[in-house]
């Protein structure tokens, strides 16, 4: 039996925070006790006990790969380290996103995210949080075709979002592209802006949209990326998008949010207060209640360091946790399951303490399993119905 009590905890449920103790048996929630301390139990001191975070969107394995353009490391190698770091900062289940183009550079190609794909899909489960796979794809690419049937086959692809490669369309402008060529590239600004339109022109004709909605609709959430205009919007919304991740504009936001659509915005956008490449920021979104989900996009630590400055603005404790918990577990119907502190879902679970605008976390639990601990913070006593203690293991 894995019997695990959680006492003397600001525990934050989806409406309401209140100090108390969570019963787990079995890695499922039990009984949620408030105003009641449990002297066996683990004594969390105050910390704040929420939900696992759930993140729809990271790029960090790309870090881990490539942490120097030239000098990539095996998978194995950087799955281990990327899976570590997103349990010490709170993450339970996180989706990596790999783009499927045939249009983008160096390090990316078809086959590349494809072998990478298979890779994360045969070791996940021997990992300490849940991975999933995010596939960015390439609707103006016709060599994405190919692999559709063969995507449909990983376990853990599950989130789908389109993710237009056109020049001067969506996250960039051509002047940005234009910098972005002649400083990677060692070009002039001249042969920069004649082969981003030469590329411009050829893939505007090219749009399977349509036969990726087909391959992915029964099964999985499809989305929509870089949204800016309304128009993007609609298309999305046309081909089976439920999700409109990071748009780069309030009207785009607006309007996803007109058709019902999910939105999603970079936690180190709202941190940091604005977006590094001069698009939609965090804050201007969540003002006009136009974000659902804050995801880690490029930086694991924001996902609960967000949180902490929400709460130290006065936003509702339930209110911030949500939009990195209980709103992704929603828009990928997970919520059964996972995503809140209620009787009957699994004990994914984080214990921290908020210290100057970061979250410092002191334990980690999947399925009330211990995969993260902190002993400088908190002591663990996990505890057997006989009264035994169990001694946990990394991949326990």
């Amino acid at each position: 039996m894995n019997n695990q009590l959680l006492t003397n905890a600001r525990i934050v449920t989806p409406t309401h925070n209140f100090m108390g103790s969570v019963k787990i048996q079995n890695g499922i929630i039990t009984e949620i006790v408030k105003d009641k301390f449990y002297p066996e139990g683990t004594d969390l001191r105050g910390q704040w006990l929420i939900p696992g975070c759930i993140d729809i969107h990271t790029d960090y394995l790309e870090k881990e790969l490539f942490p120097r353009p030239s000098a990539p490391f095996p998978l194995p190698f950087a799955l281990h380290f990327m899976d570590a770091r997103a349990a010490a900062c709170g993450l339970t289940t996180v989706f990596t996103a790999l783009s499927f183009s045939d249009n983008e550079g160096k390090n990316r190609s078809l086959n590349g995210a494809m072998d990478l794909a298979r890779e994360i899909d045969e070791t996940r489960h021997s990992l300490l949080v849940r991975h999933f796979l995010h596939a960015r794809i390439d609707p103006n690419s016709d060599g994405i075709l190919a692999y559709l049937d063969e995507m449909r086959t990983l376990e853990s692809l599950y989130l789908v979002v389109y993710n237009d490669q056109i020049p001067g369309q969506r996250q960039f402008t051509l002047e940005q592209q234009v910098e972005m060529r002649v400083k990677g590239m060692g070009i002039t600004p001249d042969e920069a802006m004649a082969l981003l339109l030469n590329k411009a022109e050829a893939l505007k004709h090219i749009n399977n949209r349509k036969q990726i909605q087909e391959a992915f609709i029964d099964k999985y959430i499809i989305g929509s990326h870089d949204d800016t205009t309304i128009e993007h919007v609609d298309e999305g919304k046309h081909y089976g998008a439920t999700l409109s991740e990071m748009p780069t504009t309030l009207e785009a936001a607006r309007r996803a949010k007109e058709l019902g659509l999910w939105v999603c915005l970079g936690a180190p956008n709202y941190y940091r207060g604005g977006s590094h490449c001069g698009n939609l920021s965090s804050l201007d979104a969540l003002a006009e209640g136009l974000a659902d989900i804050l995801c880690s996009d490029y930086h694991f630590p924001t996902m609960l360091g967000s949180v902490v400055k929400m709460m130290e603005t006065g936003t509702k404790p339930s209110d911030a946790v949500n939009l990195v918990t209980l709103n992704p577990a929603k828009m990928l119907c997970f919520d059964h399951e996972i995503g809140s502190i209620e009787v009957g879902k699994k004990a994914d679970l984080v214990a921290f303490a908020s210290k100057k605008s970061f979250a410092s976390v002191s334990l980690v639990l999947v399925d009330g399993l211990v995969k993260y601990s902190s002993n400088y913070n908190t002591p663990i006593k996990p505890l057997l119905a006989e009264g035994k203690t169990v001694n946990f293991t990394a991949n326990s």
